[in-house]
């Protein structure tokens, strides 16, 4: 299924994101889990742009991030992808956040260039990356980006009903996923922008009702947060979701698992909420919350970033969100800042 398409989509990435050049080696991370298909039409893709595919399979282990340890074959893979030119990760249970990966991306000089998609299926390929105008949603993002980067208080609402209100860190850079990796960079999949706020100033309601990864995926009744100085203090639902999630937080037994370690706006136009969080958290006009491990990237002020036992992302949509008063977001609509930005948004089919 989607045998064209789809290799179609990995050259455009390859070619185009990351600047594969002849002779290069990428390295394509896998598991058990893992859809074999795009790692095979990934590798393809590589051998028509004469880059060698270097493929590595494991094990799925127990976990995302950090509770995988205990099961990654952690020197070989670290030695094995600081080899290489450029790095896709395909795993279903996420390297990223893993101590793999914190080795592996710690030194922007040493680091292979890097592209999460992890649980990537064909379908998600080709519509969040084939089908999108990246040069397009490029400029969008950027300028979007050096928006809010100038501002200092936001106040985000959903029909779900958040309403918080945090301040930005001054000198705290923003995490953008733009479509294309560079060397020393590590980028999510293109439509988000991400950042890690002043936490002390993170004051409110966070209500889940898209997805929240781990440990359920996409929810059968919204998930209420009461957040106070970036921690999480209440956690309540009408459904079992609630319950599972407080169960999630209080087996890994880590105090730093209750902190707001990000923000993200979801802004790719192909994307739809499907249960997989690395799709999920680019639909249109969604915010997200990630809680837990907090990456050097996001926290570029903190070395080694803030290690936690793991990570998780939940999804807030049809967001509507004011910097400094200005309105940005409507329901998931952009309204602003700027006209050019509404115009660009509509060029991108929103």
């Amino acid at each position: 299924m989607y045998e064209y398409e789809l290799t179609s989509a990995c050259l455009k990435m390859l070619r185009d994101m990351f600047d594969l050049q002849p002779g290069e080696t990428i390295g394509i991370t896998c598991d058990t889990q893992t859809d074999s298909q795009v790692v095979e039409a990934t590798a393809q893709a590589a051998v028509i742009l004469g880059a060698k595919p270097l493929v590595f399979k494991t094990a799925a282990p127990r976990g995302f991030g950090k509770v995988g340890d205990p099961d990654h074959p952690q020197e070989a893979l670290i030695n094995g992808l600081l080899g290489c030119d450029a790095w896709v990760e395909y795993n279903y249970q996420w390297l990223y956040y893993s101590t793999v990966y914190d080795k592996v991306v710690e030194d922007p000089k040493k680091m292979p260039r890097y592209l999460c998609m992890v649980g990537a299926t064909p379908d998600l390929i080709i519509r969040n990356i084939g089908k999108v105008d990246q040069v397009l949603l490029r400029e969008f993002i950027l300028k979007m980006e050096a928006y809010n980067k100038a501002g200092k208080k936001y106040l985000i609402t959903t029909p779900a009903g958040t309403h918080v209100e945090f301040e930005n860190q001054p000198g705290r850079d923003f995490y953008s996923a733009d479509g294309f990796v560079r060397p020393g960079e590590a980028k999510m999949m293109p439509g988000q922008i991400a950042w890690a706020p002043n936490w002390d100033t993170i004051n409110g309601k966070i209500v889940f009702d898209g997805t929240l990864t781990p440990p359920i995926g996409k929810l059968t009744d919204p998930i209420i947060l009461t957040v106070e100085k970036g921690y999480v203090k209440n956690i309540e639902g009408g459904g079992s979701d609630a319950s599972t999630f407080a169960a999630w937080l209080k087996e890994l037994n880590d105090p730093t698992m209750y902190l707001m370690a990000h923000l993200s706006y979801g802004f790719n136009p192909g994307a739809k909420l499907t249960g997989d969080i690395v799709e999920d958290e680019r639909v249109w006009g969604c915010t997200e919350w990630g809680l837990g491990n907090v990456g050097p990237q996001l926290a570029p002020d903190i070395p080694g970033g803030i290690p936690a036992a793991s990570h998780c992302d939940g999804i807030c949509l049809n967001s509507s969100v004011w910097l400094d008063g200005v309105q940005i977001l409507d329901k998931g609509v952009v309204v602003g800042p700027t006209p050019e930005l509404v115009e660009l948004a509509r060029k991108l089919g929103k």
